[in-house]
């Protein structure tokens, strides 16, 4: 029965080709457009994840400020400091975060030779490497037992490497920091950087070194890795301890920043998953124009064999038989217009590959990009809402013709 069915709408397709072949188009160009734009959007999300997986995307730093509001005796604008005693006590409060680190900051001349820079110089612990997803291109990064020893040690940024040895060899060799004598040990992978941004130039130290550069005893921020930890609650524990600790309020947002990448995250993944829908609508909505070329066609069809299904029934066939004939033709050509658009789609994947997003402003940024590429996802998506199209498109035009009164059909000329 199957197989009478394909031949009989093979057989009609070929009846009026040139007409069949212009709807199949239409079906083609529409799931390639619907394939395409799915893929675009998944690109987008992908390139949003990257970017944040970069700068570590379960990264939370909190940095003192200024009070806002009275506590107690204090009136507003008390500077809140930060000392390790904050770091243990954030210890206590996040057990769950797996990696936790100091950080102080300070512009310093760095000079290799007769090359000098002024470049930002970060005394961190160890753990940072994790926390801000930092990679390693050369040596080795910072380790607990050079933050013990108060070792001279240091890690250089891609950029500020360049600059101080423009291609030479940067490992083992010594840099004076403000005049200190620090001995060379790694350097990292070039980050997306965006402007002026100082990412790639940045001198990382072990924190307890950082005393012969500046006075430590005063965080400029703490950094820990929030993955698997509710974010809102997270903000509000580290928030209320922090006030109980310091004499503010936990209301008072401006005595501590708190910077989250993964609710930031999460809310551009609201806006991609907004953008992917939109997108989705939008193919939608121009394969729906190949399905009405695909009904116009069928009901051409159904008029100019109205005699034949006048014959039909009249030698026996059922309305199911009528029905399931022309709903075959229209998924037929449903089908062989989405293989056609599919491979359409792939081809100018293919030929596209890459398209400019984030690179168009930042450096070191191609995995920032929006890459299309048609995932097995993408293709189930694509063929369902194809499916839908076609079944929509053909369903008309075959209970019209399977509703025609065998007498009057007989009669039509």
């Amino acid at each position: 029965m199957n197989n009478d069915l394909l031949g009989q709408a093979f057989s009609a397709m070929r009846h009026d080709l040139r007409k069949t072949v212009l709807t199949m188009l239409g079906m083609a160009w529409g799931i390639a457009t619907v394939v395409l734009l799915l893929a675009y959007g998944d690109g987008f999300a992908r390139a949003i994840d990257n970017i944040f997986e970069s700068f570590g995307a379960t990264a939370v730093g909190i940095f003192p400020n200024r009070t806002s509001e009275q506590a107690g005796g204090n009136k507003a604008g008390v500077q809140i400091r930060f000392t390790n005693d904050d770091v243990e006590l954030l210890r206590n409060v996040v057990p769950l975060a797996r990696h936790i680190s100091r950080e102080v900051d300070k512009q310093s001349k760095v000079q290799f030779g007769p090359r000098s820079f002024s470049f930002p110089v970060n005394g961190v612990d160890p753990s940072i490497i994790d926390i801000w997803n930092l990679g390693v291109a050369e040596g080795r990064f910072l380790n607990d037992q050079d933050n013990l020893s108060h070792g001279l040690y240091a890690v250089l940024g891609s950029e500020a490497r360049d600059k101080l040895f423009s291609g030479m060899p940067a490992l083992g060799e010594t840099i004076r920091l403000d005049g200190v004598s620090f001995q060379v040990i790694g350097v990292l992978q070039p980050r997306m950087q965006e402007g002026d941004n100082d990412d790639n130039r940045v001198v990382y130290v072990p924190y307890n070194s950082m005393d012969i550069l500046r006075d430590n005893h005063y965080l400029d921020g703490v950094w820990l890795d929030s993955e698997g930890l509710e974010h809102d609650k997270l903000t509000k524990t580290l928030r209320d301890a922090l006030a109980l600790a310091h004499n503010f309020k936990p209301t008072d947002e401006r005595a501590v920043f708190i910077f989250d990448a993964q609710k930031q995250l999460s809310q551009f993944n609201i806006i991609s998953m907004g953008l992917k829908i939109l997108l989705a609508f939008i193919g939608t909505i121009t394969l729906g124009i190949g399905g009405i070329g695909l009904m116009n066609i069928m009901l051409v069809s159904v008029t100019q064999r109205t005699r034949e299904i006048g014959v039909e029934k009249a030698l026996g066939a059922r309305k199911r038989d009528i029905l399931f004939q022309f709903l075959a033709e229209a998924m037929v050509i449903t089908a062989a217009g989405g293989v056609l658009g599919i491979l359409l789609s792939y081809a100018v994947s293919l030929s596209v590959g890459t398209l400019t997003l984030y690179s168009a402003m930042a450096t070191h940024a191609s995995a920032g990009d929006i890459q299309l590429i048609v995932a097995p996802k993408i293709l189930i998506i694509a063929t369902a809402i194809l499916a839908l199209v076609g079944v929509a498109s053909g369903m008309f035009p075959a209970l019209r013709a399977a509703n025609l009164d065998p007498i009057e059909a007989l009669r039509y000329e």
